[in-house]
């Protein structure tokens, strides 16, 4: 395949999908967003993206991912399960929307390179979706932190829950800090990002989002260490900033990390861990444990699962178990394999944050930011694509005078 310019559209294409995968539940408004409007333009977001990522690749030039592979094989049991209907119609309906955001995926993957294109796109976009939050703190702080949430900060333009916020802010600030390490960005740009961000971060006192960024950042810039003197000297200072900040402010931080919960709340995870064995307790026929019951909101019983291996199981069963894993097997088997480098620092990161998120966060299974997350990762473990070689004039014939041309006499 050639090496090509990857076009300004394809930021467009990247935003669309980011817009779809926001969800339409979360805190209210203040102004009250019917939630049938907001899905209506979740899903416009995604048909518009696939239309214009299949305009920009009408040849349907696509590279070769284990990634992809993997997520189109994910569709098989999401079919298989749904097609009872025992979830209803929305199972079917958003059989169709994960098969709409792989195939947007498949198009985009003529442009994964290695490169760090994605990664641009992915802080832009995400970035974005942070200014509609502060901009709603300000307008309305009341509405932005409501008691409902126990005074977390939540999106009052946009429906968004803290650990949304969170999980984008802890993205974006991991991605920012490794792209002013691999000398991609000037400090001013990415202070611009990292700043609000953590802010924001801290406001939504998610615990999930936290955890994943530190443990993200400490495997990516270890692998890093090695290669890059920058990458040594921040691993060093933030070693031991950490060590000072949890002797000084150790009250405050446990404070801030138990958010007022009992011991006995904090242990089973806000009653996650009465959900889940719930769930694993539940009565199963054969085709449900192999298959799953459907793709569905990630609930049990009116309850959010919160697990995406748990989630997974229950809609998509054993077998989106086993592809979810070798989704995780073989992005983080290519990533151990490549050399160091900034592209590899940065698909450790994102590997490793949703590895870590999805103990208690749902979304692997469909279409959703953690898949985004891992799409980034896939585009920066791509080979560089090899240019074609230039032709070669062939060389210019010598010109025999008509004398010279006679036949052999024998």
């Amino acid at each position: 395949m050639d090496a090509e310019r990857t076009p300004k559209l394809v930021g467009t294409v990247w935003g669309l999908l980011v817009l779809n995968t926001l969800g339409s539940t979360g805190a209210e408004t203040v102004v009250p967003l019917p939630r049938s409007l907001i899905q209506m333009v979740t899903m416009g977001a995604l048909v518009a993206a696939f239309s214009l990522a299949l305009a920009l690749n009408l040849r349907l030039r696509v590279r070769a991912s284990a990634f992809l592979f993997l997520l189109t094989l994910l569709l098989v049991p999401s079919v298989i399960a749904s097609a009872d209907l025992q979830s209803g119609f929305g199972a079917l309906f958003r059989c169709a929307r994960l098969a709409l955001f792989v195939g947007t995926l498949w198009l985009l993957s003529r442009w994964w390179d290695g490169g760090p294109t994605f990664v641009r796109h992915h802080i832009r976009m995400y970035f974005l979706v942070l200014c509609t939050v502060a901009a709603g703190a300000l307008v309305s702080p009341g509405a932005a932190m409501p008691d409902l949430y126990g005074g977390r900060l939540v999106g009052a333009l946009w429906p968004l829950t803290p650990p949304q916020i969170g999980q984008y802010a802890a993205v974006i600030i991991g991605l920012a800090v490794l792209l002013v390490l691999g000398g991609r960005t000037d400090r001013r740009s990415a202070a611009l990002v990292i700043v609000p961000s953590l802010v924001l971060l801290m406001l939504t006192h998610t615990r999930t989002a936290t955890l994943g960024l530190l443990v993200g950042l400490t495997l990516a810039i270890g692998s890093l260490t090695l290669t890059s003197a920058a990458a040594r000297r921040f691993f060093s200072w933030a070693v031991l900033c950490a060590a000072v900040a949890a002797v000084v402010f150790a009250s405050a931080l446990q404070a801030w990390f138990l958010r007022g919960q009992s011991e006995e709340n904090f242990s089973n995870l806000t009653g996650r861990a009465k959900v889940w064995d719930a769930l694993l307790a539940a009565p199963r026929t054969l085709g449900e444990q192999v298959f799953g019951m459907g793709l569905g909101d990630k609930s049990f019983d009116g309850l959010p699962i919160d697990n995406s291996w748990l989630a997974v199981y229950h809609e998509q069963g054993l077998i989106g178990i086993a592809l979810v894993a070798a989704v995780f097997v073989a992005l983080g088997g290519v990533a151990l394999l490549r050399p160091p480098s900034l592209a590899r620092a940065c698909a450790i990161f994102l590997i490793s944050y949703c590895a870590l998120a999805s103990y208690t966060e749902a979304g692997l299974g469909d279409a959703s930011p953690y898949l985004l997350h891992l799409a980034v990762a896939a585009s920066l473990l791509a080979q560089p694509a090899a240019a074609a070689p230039l032709p070669v004039p062939d060389p210019p014939r010598r010109r025999v005078p008509r004398w010279a041309r006679t036949s052999e006499v024998t």
